[in-house]
């Protein structure tokens, strides 16, 4: 099969594996940017028993390979007999939304956290003295400063996420790397043709440079809380 025609084929077949990614993405981002922000305040909790449980879950997380936590995740409950994902495409992708959420969680956790004991301290003793509850302070004093704070690392950390996606294909997730790769083992016909894996580097190139605009306008309009 010519060139020419196998574009077409593979083009089409990257589109819906890069859907998938971009699924992977959002709904990772959709849970891990709130979920992180509850592990933060657990690992700065006066309740060191809250406090040190919570830091040795993010030790634990940020210090194993997520490729790892992903096949445990996936494939455990089905070894102890309980296959609570189910069979197909959707229990793999809902158990790669476990897995990416948790992880990036965590990693979000360690950044909301120096972000938020980055904030002057004499800031919410002059809260406090004006009679605002800890509540408002954080909301109307912390959290603005906060996320100036934390827009340069948190943008690593997301234009990391969009990479590393491609992991996911461990469980046989059909995102967009494992559909370059099935090109390699005779997809619709073609067999052998790394050229479609190599191209899906163009999707990645896009998106995180499309990120990078987004977040770079992102810091600039909170300028005014430097």
């Amino acid at each position: 099969m010519e060139f020419t025609e196998q574009f077409p084929i593979v083009f089409q077949a990257l589109n819906v594996g890069f859907l998938q990614t971009l699924k992977l993405f959002f709904v990772t981002l959709l849970g891990a940017l709130p979920l992180g922000l509850v592990i933060s305040f657990g690992s700065m909790s006066r309740f060191k028993l809250i406090s040190y449980f919570t830091k040795i879950i993010v030790w634990i997380i940020r210090g194993t390979p997520l490729m790892i936590q992903l096949l445990i995740i996936y494939f455990l409950p089905g070894l102890m007999g309980h296959n609570i994902w189910g069979g197909g495409e959707s229990g793999r992708f809902f158990a790669a939304s476990v897995a990416f959420i948790f992880n990036y969680s965590c990693y979000f956790s360690e950044i909301y956290r120096g972000g938020i004991q980055g904030v002057p301290k004499g800031q919410e003793e002059a809260g406090l003295v004006l009679g605002m509850t800890k509540s408002q302070i954080f909301f109307k004093i912390t959290l603005m400063q906060m996320i100036k704070r934390i827009v340069p690392p948190m943008s690593n950390e997301i234009i990391t996420l969009v990479k590393d996606t491609s992991l996911s294909r461990i469980i046989s997730l059909q995102e967009i790397i494992w559909a370059g790769q099935s090109f390699l083992k005779g997809n619709q016909g073609i067999a052998g043709a790394i050229w479609p894996l190599f191209f899906t580097a163009v999707y990645y190139l896009i998106f995180s440079g499309i990120l990078t605009v987004l977040l770079g306008r992102l810091e600039k309009k909170l300028e005014y809380f430097r």
